[in-house]
């Protein structure tokens, strides 16, 4: 019996709490453990309630919009910014949908997700990325103001429903990856002015702080990206990245001149306390004559804000008329023939496709749909370039009765051979579709180009406009002041070869960035072969 006694005693000093049902005042420490378990226990349920609360403000969300694009697809998809909001619901925002699901009970929906995600078609981070870059394209070539994108506006029209703070923050973040500090600024200050009016918040102030002190600093405004640290350090006092930052903006003002510790712009400290990021770009709506030497750059994206003209000299010799082009073709169905410049000749010619062989051109495009490249000078290798966003396919005249019509069409109007031409390519251009300014034909120092061919240089160009376009969109030719703006069914044809066979380089032209709507496009290239008896080499330019 004292054995056992014994036993116990030891028992209970190996473990500590082994008699706490001895004493009340044991039991008085239970009550706190119990507490602490119970408000566990009560933040665990206020978070899953809180979390249960999201998931079903975000299927709300999700069905509106689903709602709303499955009324009318094209037309929903054709506004970039929803473009570019279906995107980020099912990149960024969709892993966090998935991360409040990841629980016991989320658990079988995850699994599905798991394998939704082999058999669906799911968007990347890039391409997330490629269409945060497509808006800021947008924005820059066509003046946007970031207020009025937030808004839902593409230069005034109304087309979408606003966007959230987090969705201007995810913008700001992308630029910000991308190195782009100008638009990283613009939408972050955006983001900051609409988190104060929102109470669901998906985002928080100190994280658009530390991505707008830093940008700020970027561009230039040290003084502005102090104040912006303060006021995060303010928020998160131990934020140590801001703690660095701050000592290091201090240390460039205290080495810079009185008279240019200023805002960026010049302006009085009382004016840089409101001002945080450099003031967007100055909209133009005047028209530009083609005197106004512009560097190419600047006259391509003013030409694709409709701000270039022709000069009325010029404007007064081109005309519009009913044409057979001396082919027996259009005898009972003349081409409805417009002139769009002189030297070098560029024609638009109306109602040249119609609808069953536009529907059947896409339909056969569709699937064989990959991204459009473009040709290495040095290598004549075929490469994707950030300068051309698009897909592209290509359709021989034997696939359909409907591409062969168009492929002799295009013989009818050129009167040059397509037996040596390229294949029907079809083009889509994607959010804010472009392709910089550029020449369809080989220079002389592209000695690789079309050589696998063997059909020599590019000697015209045939582009049919395969869609209207709302807004943007214009193949423009920088160098001549001229943009053609898209109309169904049309085409527009030039020479790309002076008569001589060298390249015309005042043909060096560009498709703009669509703005709102869908840029369908085909076009077909004509090469020097087989054209010696159609149009004759001369010794001159022109013949």
């Amino acid at each position: 019996m004292k054995l056992s006694a014994s036993i116990l005693v030891l028992s209970c000093l190996t473990v500590a709490h082994c008699e706490v049902f001895t004493a009340l005042v044991e039991m008085e420490e239970l009550l706190d453990t119990e507490a602490v378990l119970m408000r566990t226990l009560s933040n665990y349920i206020d978070v899953q309630e809180k979390r249960v609360d999201t998931l079903k403000r975000k299927a709300a969300e999700y069905a509106r919009e689903h709602e709303e694009a499955s009324a009318d697809i094209s037309k929903y998809l054709n506004n970039p910014i929803n473009a570019y909001l279906l995107v980020k619901r099912l990149t960024s925002d969709w892993r966090d949908v998935e991360k409040l699901m990841v629980d016991d009970v989320g658990q079988e929906f995850t699994d599905r997700l798991t394998g939704y995600r082999e058999t669906l078609k799911f968007p990347s981070d890039e391409d997330l990325n490629g269409a945060a870059v497509a808006l800021m394209r947008l924005q820059d070539t066509y003046h946007l103001n970031t207020a009025s994108v937030a808004r839902g506006e593409l230069n005034g029209v109304q087309y979408s429903t606003e966007m959230s703070a987090g969705d201007c923050f995810e913008l700001g973040r992308q630029s910000y990856n991308n190195g782009d500090y100008y638009h990283t600024t613009l939408w972050m200050n955006e983001a900051l002015d609409r988190l104060s009016e929102e109470t669901n918040k998906t985002t928080t102030r100190e994280d658009i702080l530390e991505y707008l002190a830093f940008s700020t600093y970027m561009e230039g405004n040290v003084r502005a990206a102090l104040r912006l640290t303060d006021e995060l350090l303010e928020i998160v006092p131990s934020h140590q990245r801001a703690q660095g930052n701050k000592v290091y903006y201090q240390q460039a003002l205290s080495a810079t001149p009185a008279k240019q510790r200023k805002g960026e712009d010049g302006s009085d400290d009382e004016n840089v306390d409101k001002q945080y990021a450099f003031t967007e770009k100055a909209s133009s709506k005047q028209k530009r004559s083609s005197d106004d030497v512009l560097p190419e750059r600047e006259m391509y994206e003013a030409l694709c804000r409709g701000e270039g003209e022709v000069p009325p000299a010029k404007i007064a010799k081109l005309k519009c008329r009913y044409t057979t082009r001396n082919n027996p073709y259009f005898i009972l169905s003349p081409i409805k023939e417009e002139e769009a410049y002189h030297k070098p000749n560029i024609w638009i010619l109306h109602d040249v496709m119609n609808d069953a062989e536009i529907a059947t051109i896409k339909k056969l495009a569709q699937p064989r749909f990959k991204r459009a490249t473009v040709q290495n000078y040095k290598t004549g290798e075929l490469e994707t370039a950030n300068y051309r966003i698009s897909k592209s396919a290509w359709l021989k005249g034997e696939e359909h009765p409907h591409v062969e019509a168009v492929n002799q069409r295009v013989e009818a109007i050129t009167g040059l051979t397509v037996t040596t031409a390229e294949e029907l390519q079809v083009v889509n251009y994607g959010i804010g579709g472009h392709y910089e300014p550029h020449f369809d034909f080989a220079r002389k120092e592209e000695t690789n180009a079309f050589k696998s061919l063997g059909t020599g240089n590019r000697i015209a160009t045939v582009l049919f406009y395969m869609s209207d376009v709302a807004q943007g969109g214009a193949t423009v030719f920088p160098h001549l002041n001229v943009a053609l703006w898209p109309t169904k069914g049309s085409a527009a044809f030039w020479y790309n070869l002076h008569a001589n066979g060298e390249g015309d380089y005042m043909t060096r032209h560009a498709a703009c960035p669509v703005l709102a709507g869908s840029k369908w496009v085909s076009n077909k290239w004509i090469h020097e072969r087989g054209q010696e008896f159609r149009k004759p080499c001369d010794l001159t330019y022109d013949s």
